[in-house]
C-alpha cells in the first residue's frame, strides 16, 4: 500500500514529520528569546578596536 512495504520507509516518513513538528515547536518557543545584550555589544566594540590596532601594525 502506497509503496510502504518495508518497515524503514514508514518509520522514515513518521520521523520526518515528527522532526518538522519539533522544529516548529522549538521555533515558536524561542521566537523572541535572546538577542545582543549591551555587554556583548561592548565586548564586540573592544574586540573590533583591538583587531584594528593589530591590522594597523601589520
Amino acid at each position: 500500500m502506497f509503496g510502504l512495504e518495508g518497515g524503514a520507509v514508514p518509520a522514515a516518513f513518521v520521523l520526518t514529520v515528527l522532526s518538522a513538528a519539533l522544529c516548529v515547536v522549538y521555533g515558536a518557543v524561542n521566537w523572541n528569546r535572546g538577542g545582543v545584550t549591551e555587554e556583548e555589544l561592548a565586548r564586540q566594540e573592544i574586540w573590533d578596536g583591538e583587531e584594528k590596532q593589530i591590522e594597523d601594525k601589520l
